[in-house]
């Protein structure tokens, strides 16, 4: 069962301009190492990522009967296009501060395209519903906390806000093929989000410390960040034990991921960038009305 009234239409939105041009700090989240190079990391790995989800969508297009499912995965593909481009133009900037962020695509090309060579078709896309359902939720732990956007740098906050209001948009896609079209048992679906739950946060750990140590900082104060970090994370009240239930959700048998509602002052941020078309200024008008929670 669905709930259409929660239903937000996937809208692709292309030649956004970020101002990532320049004047960036290198510590852009508050001054603050770890809190920074915690969402650097995330950006490394979407440009390869979102390739990776656009294909395992695609090897199940011929077989999508429903028009409007249809037109949805091709929405879709068109904005994860669009964050990885996004994504990919930040990643430039990292590499300019000294960061080796080759090597995070290198491993990054090599583990996703091992994944579509090795894995079922219905497991690969598994995998991407479960990232989808967790991106999904990401957009509720990060971007509906005031205490966590309000220290971002204002064109920062952008790409992620317009990230996850994209990924709020397109966020039962991917699950929708792996259930109606790939017919995948509840099992395989809930593999998917173990494996996710597992690999990819010691992946987000792993690329942090790399991105520290890039950073100068040696192996004594990389452990103290990251410790600090941890109680961040997963501390009760921090950013993720809130949105336990969240991440529940998923397993019970007759979830759908338009049972939840994200991004609450989303038709804030839509009216203003069809007003002005500026992604920083949209951006700026939904965070007003998110801190104004604080």
């Amino acid at each position: 069962m669905t709930h259409d009234t929660q239903v937000r239409p996937i809208q692709p939105r292309e030649k956004l301009d970020f101002q990532l041009g320049g004047g960036i700090p290198r510590f852009w989240n508050g001054g603050d190492p770890f809190k920074t190079r915690f969402f650097d990391a995330m950006s490394l790995t979407f440009p390869i990522g979102e390739r990776y989800f656009i294909s395992t969508v695609r090897a199940y297009r011929d077989q999508i009967q429903d028009p409007h499912l249809l037109q949805e995965v091709k929405d879709f593909t068109r904005q994860e296009a669009q964050h990885g481009m996004v994504h990919t133009e930040f990643n430039a900037m990292l590499e300019g501060q000294g960061l080796n962020v080759g090597w995070t695509q290198r491993f990054l090309d090599s583990k996703f395209k091992w994944q579509l060579s090795s894995w079922s078709k219905a497991f690969n896309l598994s995998y991407t519903a479960a990232a989808e359902h967790m991106t999904a939720m990401m957009c509720t732990t990060f971007m509906e906390r005031p205490d966590i956007i309000e220290p971002f740098d204002p064109r920062m906050r952008a790409v992620y806000t317009w990230h996850s209001i994209e990924e709020v948009e397109h966020k039962a896609v991917c699950f929708d093929v792996l259930t109606k079209v790939a017919k995948a048992n509840y099992f395989t679906r809930i593999a998917g989000l173990i494996y996710f739950s597992i690999e990819y946060p010691i992946g987000n750990w792993f690329m942090v410390n790399r991105l520290l140590k890039d950073d100068g900082f040696g192996f004594f104060q990389r452990a103290k960040m990251l410790l600090k970090g941890a109680w961040w994370l997963y501390k009760p009240g921090g950013v993720f034990l809130p949105a336990l239930g969240y991440y529940l959700s998923y397993y019970k048998p007759g979830f759908h991921p338009w049972q939840h509602t994200e991004m609450g002052h989303y038709d804030t941020w839509l009216k203003a960038y069809e007003r002005t078309g500026d992604p920083v200024m949209a951006s700026e008008a939904y965070a007003a009305q998110v801190m104004a929670r604080a």
